[in-house]
């Protein structure tokens, strides 16, 4: 299932990879061989997309070695983000992004948590005129920014907007979604198992007959469907350092979607728990 990104009409398969916690290793080759396969599986589901930032120490670092061990680097969609203040700083950190993931153009820089924003917009647009990065975009990760990030698209019309949105946290539902939609921004979904606390809830607990219907065979399966059925979602972004659960991830990309009575009931079948 792919996407089409609203300002290009490029398309991304609806399943990527956050890199928040699990790539921030060290050199141990031993350490580093799972997430190589993580990249592998990717690449074998026709993923793209894997989302980074500096603030995730060497996260940014090791996607630029493991993406060049591949073979498979000029496959991916690379996105980074800048998260500092003033300008020569975000230039700076931005080109030190670049280096790190062995990019010489970014597909896609975002503001991270919109942190100086404005700042940071007149130097992403001097630099997609210029061919350094494809998109823009901006982020947040929580709900009280929902509303910051509502208007700032309106405003300024990025590429792109990440933001935080499951199964259990809707508040990106009220408006936020259909803003994207309405403006034409393309919207990567973060926190999509709520840190985890998903899982937790429904261990040992048996999936909905129903669920067969929609080709979901997880409960990661379960949540991510939910995400990538809503219309306005190009991109859902699980973080996982595990090959068997990115493939499984990916597997939320196939098959049918849910329509607005399977989502209702989606959400009724979860609040048993």
């Amino acid at each position: 299932m792919q996407r089409i990104i609203p300002s290009s009409g490029e398309k991304l398969l609806v399943v990527g990879l956050g890199t928040w916690q699990q790539f921030d290793v060290g050199r141990d080759a031993a350490v580093r061989a799972p997430l190589k396969q993580v990249l592998q599986e990717m690449v074998r589901h026709g993923g793209k997309l894997i989302d980074s930032s500096p603030m995730y120490a060497r996260s940014e670092e090791v996607i630029g070695d493991l993406t060049t061990e591949t073979a498979h680097a000029n496959d991916f969609f690379y996105a980074t983000k800048v998260w500092t203040r003033g300008k020569q700083e975000g230039i700076d950190q931005m080109n030190a992004s670049l280096k790190k993931m062995r990019r010489k153009t970014m597909d896609l820089m975002q503001i991270h948590n919109l942190v100086d924003w404005q700042t940071h917009f007149l130097t992403l647009r001097k630099w997609k005129e210029e061919g350094r990065i494809r998109y823009i975009g901006i982020t947040h990760y929580t709900n009280s920014a929902h509303e910051d990030l509502e208007r700032i698209l309106v405003k300024e019309k990025p590429d792109f907007v990440q933001f935080n949105y499951s199964i259990r946290e809707r508040n990106a539902e009220k408006r936020l979604l259909a803003a994207a939609k309405d403006n034409g921004v393309a919207v990567i979904i973060n926190e999509p198992f709520e840190k985890g606390e998903l899982f937790g809830l429904v261990k040992g607990k048996p999936l909905p007959p129903a669920a067969a219907e929609f080709d979901i065979r997880s409960w990661g399966q379960y949540f991510l469907k939910y995400i990538i059925s809503h219309p306005a979602v190009n991109c859902v972004i699980p973080g996982t350092s595990n090959p068997n659960h990115v493939a499984d991830n990916m597997g939320a990309g196939h098959g049918k979607c849910p329509d607005e009575v399977a989502r209702k009931k989606m959400i009724s079948y979860l609040q048993q728990f």
